[in-house]
């Protein structure tokens, strides 16, 4: 997602999310640096979406660090199952109280499941973003782009630097 509107460190501090529960999608490890997480044993893109790979589908959402940024989410776009994503493309949107922001697919592939509970309750991408907030799930049709994505160490190092430029 090309996040490109940052909240101050207060504020930011102020919309600490909810902590991770343990789930199939929730690795036993996290790294937490501020106030926002990133977990083992997924993959995440520079626009800050993350992938969680298993077998031959890539669940795909948005990380806690762009959920903080973006504050309070209302509504949420997705494309249809069946449709095709392309990587570094737009699939759809999330809008918060902040802003609007395009959701750009780190992977390409054939959308097999979209997470319809976010259209009720789009608060999920803030309160769950690596469990109940997952947006679309993919057979990814090219899986050597996830090896040009970031582990969790390189991503937390690209938050920082980022956060530290804004």
């Amino acid at each position: 997602m090309a996040l490109r509107m940052w909240a101050s460190s207060t504020a930011n501090a102020l919309k600490l999310s909810s902590s991770v529960s343990k789930s199939h999608l929730s690795p036993p490890f996290s790294i937490s640096r501020c106030f926002s997480s990133v977990l083992e044993g997924l993959k995440y893109a520079n626009s800050h979406e993350w992938v969680k790979h298993e077998g031959s589908v890539a669940t795909i959402g948005i990380s806690d660090h762009a959920q903080g940024h973006l504050g309070e989410v209302v509504f949420v776009e997705l494309p249809e199952e069946k449709s095709s994503v392309s990587k570094e493309k737009s699939f759809g949107a999330v809008e918060s109280v902040k802003a609007t922001s395009e959701i750009i697919s780190p992977i390409s592939g054939e959308v097999i499941e979209v997470n319809t509970k976010l259209t009720d309750s789009p608060g999920l991408i803030n309160s769950s973003p690596y469990e109940d907030g997952w947006m679309i799930k993919v057979k990814p049709s090219s899986p050597a782009e996830l090896e040009s994505l970031m582990d969790p160490k390189a991503y937390t190092k690209f938050c920082e630097e980022e956060d530290a430029a804004h």
